[in-house]
C-alpha cells in the first residue's frame, strides 16, 4: 500500500511539540473527546495522531487509543513518549486506511483533514472514518474554519500575525497567504526560541466549512449532529478560526 506523506513531519520534526504544547487547550480537547465518547469500551481511533499530544492523555480517560499517521517522523516522536499513555501507532494514509476493527469514537483534530488539498481526498478520509465506526459510534472533526480565516485577513490576500507564548521571549510569527478563491491557506511559520534560535516551516491547508464536511459525512452514511466553535461546545460562529463538527453512525 502506498502511503502519501506530505512532508509535514519532516518540516516540524523536533519542534512540533514546542508549537502545539500540552497546555490548557489540549486538556480541554481531551476532556471534550472523552465526554463525546459513546462507549469507551468500544475503542478509540485518531486520524493524524502526530506525536500523541491528544491521544496519550486521552488514553488515561477512555483506555487504549489507536493512532494513524503518514509521517514516520511524527510516529518516531510518539514512540519516545510511549510511557505517557497507551497508544498503538500505525503508519498509514487516512484516505485509504481500513484497519481490522471498528471503534466507538473516531476523531480527526488539529486541521488534519484540511491538510488533504483536494475535496475528493477529504471525502475519502471521512468515508474511511465512517467505515471504521461501530453502529452508534461518533466521528469528531476539528479543522480551520474558512470564513473565520478569511475574516482574519481583513480583506488582504497576505497577512502576518504574531502569537507570543507564555515562556519569555518565545512565540510564533505566521506569514499567511490565501489562494484559489480563499480555499487554500498557505502559512509559513517562524518559531522563536528564548536563546535566539528559530525554526521555519511551511504548510498549506484546504479550508473547510461545516456544510462541506457535513456533505462528506452524509455521503459516507453519517448523520450530522452538531457544529461548535471550540471544544467547550460554544455555538458555531462564522467568525471563529476553527470549528468542531460531530457525526453519528446509525445504530
Amino acid at each position: 500500500m502506498t502511503i502519501a506523506d506530505i512532508g509535514y513531519g519532516k518540516q516540524f520534526e523536533g519542534w512540533y511539540d514546542r508549537i502545539f504544547q500540552d497546555d490548557a487547550s489540549a486538556r480541554v480537547a481531551v476532556e471534550a473527546l472523552a465526554g463525546f465518547h459513546p462507549d469507551p469500551a468500544s475503542g478509540t481511533l485518531e486520524f493524524g495522531v502526530g506525536t500523541g499530544r491528544i491521544a496519550l492523555p486521552l488514553s488515561h480517560r477512555v483506555g487504549p487509543v489507536t493512532g494513524v499517521d503518514s509521517s514516520r517522523e511524527m510516529l518516531a516522536a510518539l514512540e519516545k513518549k510511549a510511557d505517557e499513555g497507551e497508544v498503538t501507532a500505525e503508519l498509514g494514509d487516512i484516505r485509504t486506511y481500513r484497519g481490522e476493527r471498528q471503534y466507538g469514537l473516531v476523531y480527526c483534530v488539529c486541521s488534519t483533514l484540511a491538510q488533504i488539498l483536494d475535496p475528493e481526498g477529504q471525502r475519502e478520509a471521512v468515508a474511511r472514518a465512517a467505515e471504521l465506526l461501530r453502529p452508534g459510534g461518533r466521528l469528531l472533526v476539528e479543522t480551520h474554519n474558512r470564513p473565520g480565516i478569511v475574516a482574519q485577513h481583513e480583506g488582504l490576500t497576505r497577512t502576518t500575525m504574531f502569537v507570543p507564548y507564555p515562556e519569555p521571549n518565545t512565540g510564533i510569527q505566521m506569514h499567511a497567504t490565501l489562494l484559489m478563491d480563499n480555499r487554500v491557506w498557505q502559512v509559513s511559520t517562524v518559531w522563536f526560541e528564548a536563546d535566539g534560535t528559530h525554526r521555519i516551516g511551511t504548510e498549506a491547508v484546504r479550508l473547510l466549512t461545516p456544510d462541506e464536511v457535513d456533505g462528506y459525512a452524509r455521503d459516507a452514511g453519517l448523520l450530522p449532529e452538531g457544529h461548535y466553535s471550540d471544544w467547550q461546545q460554544t455555538a458555531y460562529s462564522p467568525a471563529a478560526g476553527l470549528f468542531v463538527a460531530s457525526y453519528t453512525k446509525s445504530a
